[in-house]
């Protein structure tokens, strides 16, 4: 079953801090949760997709991987130790997490136990909830350095909030993720596997995989630095460059994110915020017109 982008962890070092930068971008940033193996993390939602800021709270918490048993916890803390602040894992929207891995295992791009878990959560009128979560994990065979999984929500109607969803910025939505790889079409047939939507050739540097919701793009360095005008990450295999979300304010945006200097490229129609400013992520937003009244 064909699967859309469900979110992007983003590891940090200071949650607290990583919240206050995402606030100055112009997002709403849901408040501190803690997961039973020692990360906490905070929220940035769009509909259907979010952002996972996550910091490393509680290491003494973490458990090693262990045979099928892929630890999230410990792939962040060694994440966060090798390749510092950034995008580090892409997730996807699950439905039938057996499934999932049947596919993923079939495919040689498994290999790891299902993972169920739930947390405390606390709705925007303070209330505390539960939310639970079903994991299927895959990994590139192509060595990369970044995590892959997708997602079931047990409990949507506590996880999801349309006031969490309304941001300053104007953004009302993701458009999708870029990832980067010095040989993009060494990826084509994981990203075909994971999402279960076949991936284009838009250049032989260039491959497009446009899910249920968002693309994931493919491409290499050099042409993401031409893109985008910033620098891609370095390291092995897929790495994650940028996330897309799609603002009717992008121009005002844009002035407002250059008095804070927290953006230097002068990019048509796009502001994009630099790794710099963005604790090691890549952050795009583009103009879209908006939906006529009524």
């Amino acid at each position: 079953m064909r699967r859309g982008l469900d979110h992007a962890v983003h590891l940090v070092r200071d949650l607290d801090a990583a919240g206050e930068i995402y606030d100055l971008l112009g997002f709403t940033v849901g408040s501190r949760n803690q997961h039973p193996w020692g990360t906490h993390n905070r929220i940035v939602q769009t509909p259907g997709f979010f952002i996972e800021l996550l910091q490393v709270a509680e290491p003494a918490k973490i458990p090693p991987h262990d045979g099928a048993f892929f630890s999230f916890g410990a792939f962040c803390k060694e994440h966060l130790a090798k390749r510092g602040e950034g995008l580090a894992m892409l997730v996807l929207e699950g439905s039938d997490p057996a499934a999932e891995k049947a596919a993923f295992d079939a495919a040689g791009a498994g290999g790891f136990d299902l993972f169920d878990f739930s947390r405390q959560a606390r709705k925007p009128d303070g209330v505390e909830v539960e939310v639970g979560f079903s994991l299927a994990f895959a990994r590139d065979p192509v060595p990369s350095d970044m995590g892959f999984f997708t997602c079931k929500q047990r409990k949507p109607e506590n996880f999801w909030s349309p006031q969490m969803q309304r941001h300053a910025n104007g953004v009302t939505g993701v458009l999708g993720v870029v990832l980067v790889a010095d040989s993009p079409a060494d990826h084509v047939s994981f990203i075909d596997t994971f999402s279960d939507c076949s991936p284009r050739r838009a250049t032989e540097a260039w491959y497009v995989t446009q899910t249920p919701r968002g693309a994931i793009d493919i491409m290499t360095p050099a042409l993401f630095t031409e893109r985008y005008g910033v620098p891609a990450p370095a390291g092995e295999g897929l790495r994650f460059a940028a996330i897309r979300f799609t603002t009717p304010g992008a121009a005002d945006l844009r002035r407002g994110l250059m008095a804070r200097r927290m953006i230097e490229e002068q990019i048509e129609g796009i502001a994009v915020v630099p790794p710099r400013a963005a604790l090691g992520a890549t952050l795009v937003f583009e103009r879209t017109e908006e939906a006529p009244s009524a």
